[in-house]
């Protein structure tokens, strides 16, 4: 947008899953690791896509449900529990224990940044307040910081006000923490959806494309969730490049 400035901008929040951290690759990894162990054959590329597949449905179901009456509000540990508990039988996996399910499922906690994540958010956090804004749990988002070495100043996510992205008081929420107007709040994320989320709710966006989120991607495909009128505050190859663009 022509108006916009960055010396305006006080605090950037920040979109996780894909954003700051590559989620497949580090679910194949493990679970590479659980059929060595195991004597397993599983295409875990597959699994993984899989996976990720159902975590907007089963927002959306535990949305409406709790919208009718029917069910509590559910974090994200407990929807990635429930999709893996569905998948595995698919993938031969219906025999793991009890135990062994729950360890899988805090691979999410266990997730490996972008190579540029870390270095391009030590730059940003020179001049600016950075968080999460994730639909991850405050439990998950603080042990991936930890396993990742993500140097956040804050950690926020929707579980606070128990809805989803883009509902767009989750948005506001991190402003109204952040002690800042929407105005002055920069959100970044791979994910245009998202993105227009924040817009409604009156943030600035960054929208900085993760290509390989969902695997190579030789054809250099727009996000499924692209639209062709989207238009964003700024658009950086990487994190790197984003602080450049917004002079840390």
């Amino acid at each position: 947008m022509s108006d916009f400035d960055p010396r305006a901008i006080r605090a950037l929040v920040f979109d996780v899953f894909g954003t700051v951290v590559d989620w497949r690759s580090s679910i194949v990894r493990e679970g590479q690791a659980l059929s060595a162990a195991k004597g397993l054959s599983v295409d875990w590329a597959a699994f993984a896509d899989a996976w990720r597949a159902g975590y907007r449905p089963a927002m959306a179901r535990a949305t409406a449900g709790a919208a009718a009456g029917e069910g509590g509000w559910a974090n994200i540990d407990a929807l990635h529990r429930e999709i893996l508990d569905a998948l595995l039988p698919r993938f031969g996996l219906a025999g793991l224990s009890d135990a062994e399910r729950a360890q899988l499922n805090l691979v999410w906690h266990r997730l490996d940044p972008w190579p540029d994540s870390v270095a391009g958010l030590q730059r940003l956090k020179s001049r600016f307040a950075i968080s999460t804004l994730s639909n991850g749990n405050i439990a998950l988002l603080v042990d991936m910081a930890r396993h990742a070495g993500l140097p956040w100043d804050c950690v926020l996510s929707a579980e606070i006000v128990r809805r989803y992205k883009p509902d767009p008081e989750v948005y506001r929420m991190a402003a109204r923490l952040l002690g800042v107007a929407p105005g002055q709040l920069l959100m970044v994320a791979a994910h245009p959806s998202d993105l227009r989320g924040a817009q409604r709710a009156g943030l600035r966006t960054a929208y900085v494309p993760r290509p390989l989120e969902h695997g190579a991607n030789p054809h250099g495909a727009a996000p499924a969730d692209a639209l062709a009128d989207d238009r964003f505050d700024v658009v950086a190859d990487d994190f790197v490049d984003l602080a450049r663009r917004l002079g840390a």
